[in-house]
């Protein structure tokens, strides 16, 4: 049966960031505009990678279903766009326009920069220049897939950290998965399979109907 509701118009940014998860980029934004399409949703997909994360994938291998590449900011790129006072500053361009901002894989390391307030790279400047009442008022929505070993899943620091983030932020955690880590170790702790983390980023949009 066709589709005939109104195309909708969706800006989705996509942070990455230093997990072997990150491997899993591609199938991801496969996925995501597969469904998207699917429901008639106009998508505009642009991602922004931590320099450790680029160990994992590489942004000349991504392309949409119109064969055109997927735009890849990368922490350069906040240098490259400002160079005298008043060009623009790229973190904060992001952070206007985006509606929904999807960090997976989310690593330890950056969970514990965003929950504590560092910003030192390109992506944690947008989150800490996050409009979190925007946030709170479901006009603006952060999603996060964590990607860690499991016992630093479990660690009574990372609780902390997720519930700053969830609690005080706002944000909206996409639970990890229990199976055989990257690592070789046992547990819970890796990032949720592409096709439920598009499924989720499905149920959240029904704040920009």
């Amino acid at each position: 049966m066709m589709n005939n509701s109104p195309e909708v118009s969706l800006n989705i940014l996509i942070g990455v960031t230093g997990s072997v998860a990150a491997i899993k980029v591609p199938e991801l934004l496969k996925c995501l505009e597969t469904r998207l399409n699917a429901i008639n949703k106009k998508n505009c997909i642009k991602i922004v990678a931590t320099d450790k994360a680029l160990q994992f994938f590489s942004p000349h291998t991504l392309a949409n279903q119109d064969s055109q590449p997927y735009k890849v900011y990368k922490d350069c790129d906040e240098w490259d766009h400002w160079k005298t006072r008043g060009d623009p500053i790229l973190h904060i361009e992001l952070r206007d326009w985006a509606d929904i901002f999807l960090i997976a894989p989310l690593d330890a390391n950056t969970l514990a920069k965003v929950a504590n307030g560092l910003s030192d790279n390109l992506l944690t400047c947008i989150i800490r220049a996050w409009d979190i009442s925007a946030t709170f008022q479901k006009q603006k929505i952060v999603l996060f897939a964590p990607a860690m070993n499991t016992k630093m899943w479990t660690h009574p620091i990372t609780v902390k950290q997720i519930c700053v983030v969830t609690q005080e932020f706002g944000f909206k955690q996409i639970q990890p998965i229990d199976k055989v880590l990257m690592c070789g170790d046992v547990g819970m702790g890796a990032m949720e399979e592409p096709e439920m983390i598009v499924s989720r980023i499905i149920s959240e949009l029904q704040n920009f109907d």
